[in-house]
């Protein structure tokens, strides 16, 4: 794999690594398909005890690529809708892993990151980190990763930031849930370590049947959520705003809307 890599060690700790730092681990199509195999291939490994989401370099996920954007643009809705499940397979495939997800967030978090960090169980920010829906300034909207990242909120907290771009920090990506600890940047290996040493000592097959029956009862992700969401950004698409909006993205002017 091109974009991604996987380390294991002894212990059975898994660490998936976003690895595009030099694009700031953007999510291109390759990304987002080689994210879902290493999912699946992780969550038939019975040797895996704890699976850590982690990034290279100084952005954990800047969102979504701008060549994959530049294409979808030419795109018709079918075509459209066929990328969009790239997406939603990837975060769809790390939220059905048997074992638990830790994530390691820093840098950067816009759009898909924040959907990244959502799917994991449990998600550790450095401090400094900056995080947004960012979707709406370009005419869009956060539908692919609304499904993951509003089980994770809760619709109230997902008003606050949801529809406005706003850029948040860690603290309030703490308070609205998104994530469960902040530290200090040279402290986020230790408290990463620190929340998956205690799986280590419990009975493996017991720490997934446990996360399976919380998420039954906590209630999944349902495909028809992941079908409606990829639905209306495939009509969002073709509306006259995103056009105008992606157009003035890439050509580096103000959208009409940015005052």
């Amino acid at each position: 794999m091109d974009t991604i890599r996987v380390e294991r060690d002894a212990r059975g700790v898994a660490t998936l690594w976003l690895a595009r730092a030099e694009k700031h681990n953007a999510l291109s199509a390759q990304m987002m398909t080689e994210l879902e195999a290493a999912a699946g291939e992780l969550a038939r490994d019975a040797t895996v005890r704890v699976v850590v989401l982690a990034a290279e370099g100084p952005t954990f996920c800047a969102g979504g690529d701008l060549a994959w954007m530049r294409e979808q643009f030419g795109m018709d809705a079918e075509t459209r809708k066929r990328e969009s499940r790239r997406i939603a397979g990837a975060m769809g495939a790390l939220a059905a892993l048997p074992q638990p997800l830790i994530g390691r967030i820093h840098g950067n978090a816009f759009g898909g990151g924040v959907g990244l960090a959502a799917v994991c169980d449990v998600s550790i920010g450095a401090s400094g980190i900056r995080m947004g829906f960012t979707e709406v300034r370009l005419g869009l909207i956060p539908a692919n990763i609304g499904p993951f990242v509003i089980a994770r909120m809760g619709a109230v907290r997902a008003r606050e930031v949801f529809m406005n771009a706003r850029i948040f920090d860690a603290d309030e990506a703490m308070r609205l849930d998104l994530l469960n600890r902040v530290v200090a940047p040279e402290d986020l290996d230790a408290a990463v370590e620190a929340e998956v040493a205690p799986y280590l000592t419990c009975a493996p097959f017991a720490v997934r049947e446990a996360k399976a029956l919380l998420n039954e009862l906590a209630g999944r992700v349902t495909p028809e959520q992941v079908d409606h969401a990829i639905e209306a950004l495939a009509i969002r698409w073709q509306s006259d705003e995103a056009q105008e909006g992606i157009s003035a993205f890439f050509e580096k002017r103000k959208a009409p809307w940015a005052g």
